[in-house]
């Protein structure tokens, strides 16, 4: 297993791609090992930085009646199986100020999920850690106002900092990625990845849930792979339209490797031109 230090070197590493990865909720170990099982033989076969992501808890759900994962106890007990059965470094949220300590015993990269990327304590306690933080860009911020974000991870001296872009609100329902966006937060000398799952999400599309279009994954991965982004985030399930949480937006675990070898391919034409 790589340090906290080494894993960010692959993070910043513009010539590697890195990418996060997983199911959007932990619903049974079985879930977990098939995905992890797939998604680290692809890490071998194309030589890309995995992590595994899987939620314990959605807490930001659009009804209250929506599932939410099995919580913080058993869910990070899954996860701590998962990292150690593959060797595999772990992402995964939190949603409170005191989930940071606890998590931060199984998890390498604490995310902050978008809604909340501007709640100073839950940031400050995140970065206390010291491990990795990767912060999605909240759907209704302008990507200069992240450098503030950032200030709240790093004035502690935890400079292991990544920010995420998945989509700006665009109308009801409705996101929209302006990819010049990216560039902008890269210019602030902090590495910037790209979920490109949540992107093509229609929030509370659905009445009493979120909905989405899958089908329009791949074309923003790879307009983002175009543009120089090395670091992506997918979520993915083998059957998305059973999945307890985001399925209308998550890829098929079948459908990982084709973009991924897209972006593969696109990365490596970009970089003669860099």
């Amino acid at each position: 297993m790589k340090s906290i230090d080494d894993l960010y070197g692959d993070i910043i590493n513009k010539d590697k791609l890195f990418i996060m990865a997983g199911p959007c909720a932990i619903e049974s170990r079985e879930c977990l090992d098939e995905v992890a099982e797939h998604l680290v033989s692809l890490s071998k076969k194309y030589g890309f930085t995995f992590v595994f992501k899987a939620s314990f808890d959605k807490a930001n759900r659009s009804s209250v009646n929506s599932e939410r994962g099995p919580g913080i106890e058993e869910g990070l007990k899954m996860l701590s199986f998962v990292r150690k059965r593959f060797d595999v470094p772990i992402i995964t949220d939190i949603h409170e100020a005191w989930q940071a300590e606890e998590v931060a015993e199984v998890a390498d990269i604490i995310q902050i999920p978008a809604y909340l990327c501007r709640q100073t304590d839950l940031l400050v306690a995140a970065g206390r850690t010291d491990k990795i933080i990767n912060i999605k860009k909240g759907q209704f911020l302008a990507p200069w106002d992240m450098k503030n974000v950032v200030e709240k991870i790093t004035y502690r001296g935890n400079n292991k900092v990544m920010l995420c872009e998945r989509g700006s609100c665009f109308g009801y329902n409705r996101l929209v990625v302006d990819y010049t966006g990216m560039i902008e937060m890269q210019r602030m000398g902090i590495p910037v990845s790209f979920d490109a799952t949540h992107s093509v999400q229609l929030p509370g599309g659905l009445g009493n849930k979120s909905g989405g279009n899958r089908e329009y994954v791949a074309y923003l991965a790879r307009a983002a792979a175009a543009i120089g982004v090395t670091n992506f985030f997918f979520e993915t399930h083998p059957c998305p339209d059973k999945a307890i949480s985001d399925g209308a937006n998550m890829i098929y675990l079948s459908e990982t490797e084709n973009i991924i070898k897209q972006i593969f391919e696109i990365k490596n034409v970009v970089s003669k031109y860099e």
